[in-house]
């Protein structure tokens, strides 16, 4: 492809290369540099790509793209805004594969990741579709799962599933759509037939700084969207809209909305509730315990309605769907009079849902095992202390992904918040906090093992090293 193709739609600066050059592929990383590419030097969260230029050059890349004057005089074209032009360089690399799709986007803190299986679910079911899915846990092209390094990969990266999906027959695409993605033009130019947003609770402050900016970030959403499905339960839904000129699709509990939820029962192993949108009321199972499962099949059944589904068809589909890995997820403890619980609760609301839940079947104690993550929001943490201090009956504090920071350290701040009174324990080795909270597990018990969901690894370092709980509560209950 000429390099006048791939910059068409970009805010070009200045030019240093005949743009009739034949490009034979994009990277915006060195180490995957190949001959013959176009190398786009974005500013990562931890690093400048303009300290690669030199590494792209030595591995054959023929022309540098940057938003700052480079001081040697090498190929290069300068950019308004390298993010941006990243997006729209990858687009065009891929020829626009958004366009062959139905691009659905779904952002809030929490929710995200079961919110889009079950789309993705009712989609299949009821439509008979293949669908595309970018998201925490993996990726997908249907029944194939790829692996997921981040919520919404880089723009390229995204661009790229987006064409393997089109390519493979996919009809829609289903996107969990972060706040990173939105401020770092990950999902530039992409139109959203459907987006949600589930709700706003403190998290990622460490890069927004406030919640308004965060808020902010995610509200983009709404602006390169068809219509916007939004919980009118979440104080922050007028400031998501405000912004926002598309059609608009209200859903919530206590709040009157379009696509509202009532009669709430609560179990085990499901929840049960009674839509109510305009003169249809339908009874509604969902095979995932929790209120918060409430929001995410309301989530789940508006946007379909808007892709067509009709909310009769979306309900007779979530029966017996169990959504997404390490969400409320049921470890096998056999012979144990115990139940253990994975779940990705790392915020301090998804946490509050997760032990309210809990609290709501366990016939004995909630026993809540939880960390934070380092290098992130400092403020959480206490918050989280609080949380797990009021609403389980025993906490065991201990590690995350602890990254570049002291482990002992993210505890301690951990405990500050927890009430004087209430019963914990500290213990640093998340594999020996799990035994011990095993060891400890009294008939009827609920331990829930929070934070680290469907992730098999721990980082340290800038290291990840394995750990996979359900191996762990295996290999435990194996050796009794």
């Amino acid at each position: 492809m000429k390099l006048k193709d791939l910059l068409e739609g970009v805010t070009v600066l200045s030019c240093g290369i005949d743009t009739e050059t034949e490009i034979r592929g994009v990277s915006f990383d060195s180490q995957t540099t190949r001959p013959g590419d176009l190398f786009v030097a974005i500013a990562g969260e931890a690093v400048d790509g303009r300290c690669y230029v030199h590494e792209a050059l030595e591995k054959g890349a023929v022309c540098i793209v940057c938003d700052r004057p480079l001081e040697e005089k090498i190929p290069a074209v300068l950019v308004e805004n390298a993010r941006r032009a990243l997006a729209d360089i990858s687009a065009n690399y891929f020829h626009h594969p958004a366009q062959e799709l139905t691009v659905v986007g779904v952002t809030g803190t929490n929710g995200k990741t079961t919110t889009t299986y079950l789309i993705k679910h009712i989609l299949e079911k009821c439509r008979g579709a293949k669908v595309g899915l970018i998201g925490t846990v993996c990726n997908m092209i249907g029944q194939e799962e790829l692996p997921a390094q981040r919520t919404t990969p880089e723009s390229y990266e995204v661009q790229q599933l987006l064409r393997r999906m089109a390519d493979d027959d996919c009809e829609y695409a289903v996107m969990e759509v972060s706040s990173h993605a939105l401020a770092m033009e990950r999902v530039r130019g992409i139109f959203f037939t459907a987006a949600a947003f589930t709700n706003l609770t403190q998290d990622h402050l460490d890069f927004h700084g406030t919640m308004e900016r965060y808020c902010d970030a995610k509200a983009q959403l709404f602006q390169q969207c068809g219509t916007a499905v939004y919980n009118k339960d979440d104080p922050w839904y007028p400031r998501m809209l405000r912004h926002s000129r598309c059609c608009q699709l209200s859903f919530g509990i206590h709040s009157e909305a379009e696509v509202q939820a009532g009669d709430i029962h609560l179990a085990a192993d499901h929840v049960a509730f009674c839509l109510h949108a305009g003169a249809e009321t339908l009874p509604v199972q969902v095979s995932i315990p929790g209120v918060f499962t409430v929001y995410n099949a309301l989530t789940a059944l508006a946007v379909c309605s808007v892709l067509g589904v009709s909310l009769q068809e979306g309900v007779a589909a979530l029966r017996g769907d169990h959504g997404a890995k390490g969400r409320m997820e049921v470890v096998p403890t056999p012979g144990k009079p115990y139940t253990v619980l994975i779940d990705y609760a790392h915020t301090p609301d998804a946490l509050e849902n997760v032990l309210q839940a809990v609290r709501g079947f366990a016939k004995g104690r909630t026993v809540a095992l939880f960390g934070c993550g380092g290098d992130r929001d400092h403020g959480k943490r206490p918050q989280m202390g609080a949380i797990a201090g009021r609403l389980a009956d025993f906490t065991v504090v201990t590690t995350d992904n602890p990254r570049t920071e002291s482990p002992e350290a993210i505890i301690a701040d951990i405990v500050q918040g927890i009430p004087k009174g209430a019963a914990y324990c500290t213990i640093v080795d998340r594999t020996k906090a799990i035994h011990w909270a095993l060891a400890h597990g009294q008939p009827g018990d609920v331990i829930v093992l929070c934070g680290k969901g469907h992730e098999d690894y721990v980082e340290i370092n800038h290291e990840k090293y394995p750990q996979d709980e359900r191996k762990i509560v295996a290999q435990y209950i194996k050796n009794e």
